[in-house]
């Protein structure tokens, strides 16, 4: 009597690319990069937003892609290219890490694997693991606290367990892109609130592993009167959330999205002031994986290398 053994194959490898959000990280940008596991991310895209020093052309010399906007559309105009972007190619997890240095860009592989694996559709790197280590990394006391109100506020609001909502190294499941409608979000700092509000919405799971602090002169970082303003916004984000789910009103940030997502009108800007660095044309297309990209509006894609 004979018996068979069906071998099992392996899944694919899922692909893998990252986005940067960048505004003025030409002095950090390249440490990001290096510090990026080898075969661990199969493409990566830089969008820039106006930056005034040489941003761009650190990226074209280390052979990423790029995107450039023709006008300063603030952080969350810059998140809505990156995942336009990656929509329009084939990657299956979409990595979004500030080009800053802040965030240790080594722990990529392992955000990655929690998603492969299929425990969470978002994964977040945790800047919060002690107070001890958080401070001793150079976060300020104020940010420190106002950081740990927010998170404690968002996860009884939310009914999460994370360790710093407000962090900005992030991935994400194709389908969680697919479906949360981020072009109805700010394009200020909040979008990243309002993103993950948007997800527990849709029910998708959320989970995170710590990453070491690194704050210092370079790192970019809002000031005073901006966090509070973000502050009193995640509140808001909050709020429509609850308002949402009891019924009391509707909001577009909970409105499923359907096809692709809406390009913005074309910029009437033709400068983004001393030292502004336009794009010229498309190049060589390249980058870690060749594959191709879009973004909505008047953005130029240029893609560099080799």
């Amino acid at each position: 009597m004979s018996s068979t053994v069906e071998k099992v194959r392996p899944e694919p490898a899922p692909r893998v690319m990252a986005v940067m959000p960048a505004y003025n990280a030409s002095a950090t940008l390249e440490r990001t990069v290096a510090d990026i596991p080898s075969e661990s991310v199969q493409d990566i895209l830089l969008v820039d937003d106006c930056s005034r020093d040489d941003t761009v052309e650190v990226a074209r010399r280390l052979g990423l892609r790029v995107i450039q906007h023709p006008e300063n559309r603030g952080y969350g105009g810059n998140q809505k290219t990156c995942y336009d972007d990656a929509l329009a190619t084939d990657a299956d997890i979409i990595v979004m890490i500030h080009p800053d240095y802040q965030y240790d860009s080594r722990v990529i592989p392992h955000l990655v694997s929690f998603i492969r694996l299929g425990i969470c559709d978002v994964m977040l790197g945790s800047r919060i693991r002690t107070r001890s280590e958080a401070l001793a990394g150079g976060m300020p006391i104020w940010k420190y606290i106002a950081n740990r109100v927010l998170t404690i506020i968002e996860n009884m609001a939310l009914g999460q367990n994370l360790g710093d909502f407000h962090s900005g190294l992030r991935a994400y499941r194709r389908e969680v892109l697919e479906a949360i409608p981020y072009h109805a979000n700010s394009d200020g700092f909040v979008f990243d609130t309002e993103f993950l509000v948007q997800c527990v919405h849709f029910g998708y799971k959320l989970g995170d592993v710590p990453v070491p602090v690194r704050y210092f002169d370079e790192a970019s970082s809002i000031d005073f009167g901006n966090s509070v303003r973000y502050g009193l916004q995640t509140l808001a984000a909050l709020a429509k959330f609850w308002l949402q789910r009891v019924g009391l009103a509707r909001s577009p940030l909970f409105v499923r999205a359907t096809g692709s997502a809406p390009g913005r009108a074309p910029s009437t800007s033709t400068d983004c002031g001393p030292g502004s660095t336009r794009a010229r044309g498309p190049g060589a297309a390249r980058g870690r994986r060749g594959g191709s990209g879009a973004a909505g509006g008047a953005a130029t894609a240029t893609r560099t290398g080799a």
